[in-house]
């Protein structure tokens, strides 16, 4: 699904060149759930926006479902970011004067798809997330969990290949973060490829797969994914986060 072989990120200026990332290398299988994880300024989230196909790479090779995205052009970039790609942010980045149907609606217009089936789209991936009957609050009558869960459906709505998810639970209590974590492996189990960034080993330790990063390279790694956990129970992830 996404593969990066020996890719260098530079920033340069007329006195320096900083390395973002350098010989970085990863392999993510189609349905793998793999958490990256390393100190701030690692390279984690250049990564994340290469990944995303927000930023360009200075060098190397970046296949995502087998397209070699090197030398694409903005329109192009764009198409296959829509086609293939969701994101989740750690600050949830909702419109605060959009209810929660026009919050999902709307990465939905900017691709063009009809009112029909903008709406049945909007309806399931609320209905997944288990806020369809919230679809008209708006954000601030919302707690932080079922904002994060409402980014989520917005990202799921564009049926994606690929959910990327930068800190998903950074802004979030524990008890809440432990709830948003059984929903993207609900998510995983029903077939969606996830990388996740995060600082908490205890999520980390969910995922298949552990990457680990330090000053743009990668450093350690599990190469075999771990076991499938049990489905939990739904209901107790919903309280968690409700």
């Amino acid at each position: 699904m996404l593969k990066m072989t020996h890719l260098q990120k530079v920033y340069r200026t007329h006195l320096i060149e900083t390395y973002a990332l350098r010989d970085f290398s990863i392999n993510v299988r189609e349905g793998e759930f793999v958490a990256v994880t390393g100190p701030s300024g690692s390279g984690k989230t250049t990564f994340l926006n290469i990944a995303g196909l927000l930023e360009e790479f200075t060098g190397g090779e970046y296949l995502l479902d087998g397209d070699d995205v090197a030398g694409l052009g903005d329109d192009a970039r764009s198409r296959l970011r829509n086609e293939k790609i969701g994101f989740i942010f750690q600050s949830f980045n909702l419109i605060p004067d959009l209810n929660l149907f026009d919050n999902v609606d709307v990465p939905l217009r900017y691709r063009g798809f009809g009112a029909a089936d903008r709406k049945k789209r909007i309806e399931e991936s609320l209905s997944r997330v288990g806020l369809a009957s919230r679809m008209k609050h708006y954000p601030a009558e919302l707690s932080g969990g079922q904002q994060q869960r409402v980014a989520i459906a917005r990202a799921l709505a564009g049926s994606p290949r690929l959910l990327l998810a930068d800190e998903p639970t950074g802004n979030l209590d524990s008890l809440m973060a432990r709830g948003v974590m059984e929903l993207l492996e609900e998510i995983n189990r029903q077939g969606t490829t996830i990388v996740m960034v995060t600082h908490d080993p205890e999520l980390a330790a969910r995922a298949h797969r552990n990457v680990h990063v330090i000053d743009g390279q990668v450093t350690d790694f599990d190469d075999e994914p771990k076991l499938r956990r049990p489905v939990r129970d739904g209901d107790a992830a919903n309280a968690a986060i409700a």
